[in-house]
């Protein structure tokens, strides 16, 4: 088991939720995913008609992003740290796999291009922060958690939400408005 011991299981598990989660979008719900959802071309257009109303928007981003994180610090104080942060990258990984197979039964090559613009630039500190978290969770009692780690993570998802909240939307429009 020394595959547990080293950085390479956050990939072994990430890849094995995202091939489940291809899987499942190509097998098990199929019909459902081809009939709806956020690729849907109606959607789309309202998306870039909408005019976003910046104060709520950060309030529900605030909300949405930090709420697992607050879940994973909470399980982090018990003996299931590092089952909750397996659990959370494998997760992460399967809803990758959907979001992504979503995009290309929908739209081709550009539900990709657009998956990959709807995580511009907000995912840098995103992936930062959640990996010094999940690590932390990962190796500790090796590891300890100090003040300069709380700082850092606390501006990582700082920067994630107001980039996603002030830039995202406005590259987002720009590249749909191209389709």
């Amino acid at each position: 088991m020394k595959i547990l011991e080293n950085k390479k299981c956050f990939v072994l598990f990430y890849m094995s939720g995202f091939f489940a989660g291809i899987l499942y979008a190509n097998f098990v719900s199929k019909d459902y995913v081809a009939g709806m959802g956020i690729f849907n071309e109606f959607f789309l257009d309202q998306y870039v008609q909408m005019e976003i109303d910046l104060g709520e928007f950060l309030w529900y981003v605030a909300y949405i992003r930090l709420f697992p994180v607050m879940v994973l610090a909470a399980v982090g104080c018990t003996r299931f740290r590092k089952g909750a942060a397996l659990t959370y990258v494998v997760w992460t990984g399967y809803s990758c796999g959907m979001i992504l197979t979503t995009a290309v039964m929908k739209m081709g090559v550009k539900g990709i291009i657009l998956c990959l613009i709807s995580l511009t630039p907000q995912f840098l500190c995103y992936a930062a922060g959640y990996i010094m978290l999940l690590w932390h969770l990962f190796c500790y009692p090796r590891t300890r958690w100090d003040l300069s780690k709380t700082i850092c993570f606390a501006l990582f998802m700082l920067m994630g939400i107001l980039l996603e909240c002030y830039v995202n939307p406005i590259i987002v429009k720009m590249f749909l408005r191209t389709l």
